[in-house]
């Protein structure tokens, strides 16, 4: 992993997982007596974070059970607190957050962001019981940058290669963010400026949002301006 992830480019480096679903279809929701919230705000997400304690806490302890039992892992070095909308696991090699928030399109429906953070085993993600805990549950490798890059920059690099290398670029005329794509990796790569996302359109484990990440910088070397950027 240290050879694939650029540490004097990259800041932190979190895995990102989402799902969600019908506020009504918590089994804190009450019908007849609760009404589904019509927009997102504090105090709406203060409801939703008292309905959704059921599902949140079964959801934290049931990976708390499997870190624990998958990794080895003994009561010193692993800790759960749950406190609605959010649940944080605490292990001795990294940090997991499960957060609920009402959809700020459709106040109708939840999302759930779990995110693991600061893996400070290297070789952790790689493992195949790490695989199998988190199998499925990310669709995103987040890369905060140190010193962030200008997305004009990136937009140019790109296209001064004319598809060459299998590398295509959009993005809104504000050049607010773009969407890279390379040729033969399944996922999109969004820069924002301040972070670059690796984004599969289906979960994955760890290992294979990292493998993503290793072709997308490969190709990323056919260009030095680009390469110089990013990588």
């Amino acid at each position: 992993m240290a050879e694939t992830l650029p540490s004097r480019v990259v800041a932190s480096i979190a895995f990102v997982g989402r799902a969600g679903g019908q506020v009504k279809a918590l089994g804190g929701f009450k019908k007849g007596h609760h009404t589904v919230p019509d927009a997102a705000n504090a105090t709406t997400n203060a409801f939703l974070g008292k309905i959704c304690d059921t599902e949140l806490a079964d959801e934290a302890e049931k990976l708390f059970q499997a870190v624990r039992a998958g990794l080895g892992y003994k009561r010193k070095d692993v800790a759960l607190s749950v406190t609605s909308p959010i649940a944080v696991l605490t292990a001795r090699d990294f940090t997991l957050e499960i957060f609920y928030a009402l959809e700020e399109r459709d106040a109708a429906r939840y999302a759930v962001t779990t995110t693991l953070r600061d893996l400070r085993d290297a070789d952790l993600a790689r493992r195949d019981e790490f695989g199998r805990i988190f199998a499925g549950m990310f669709s995103e490798i987040s890369f905060a940058l140190k010193k962030g890059v200008r997305v004009e920059a990136v937009i140019d690099a790109i296209e001064a290669l004319d598809g060459e290398g299998g590398l295509a670029v959009s993005y809104p005329s504000d050049c607010s963010e773009c969407t890279i794509r390379v040729e033969g990796v399944e996922a999109d790569v969004r820069c924002t400026g301040a972070a670059l996302e690796v984004r599969f359109p289906r979960g994955c484990a760890p290992a294979e949002l990292i493998e993503a990440f290793g072709a997308v910088r490969e190709a990323f070397q056919i260009s030095k301006a680009l390469s110089g950027l990013i990588v």
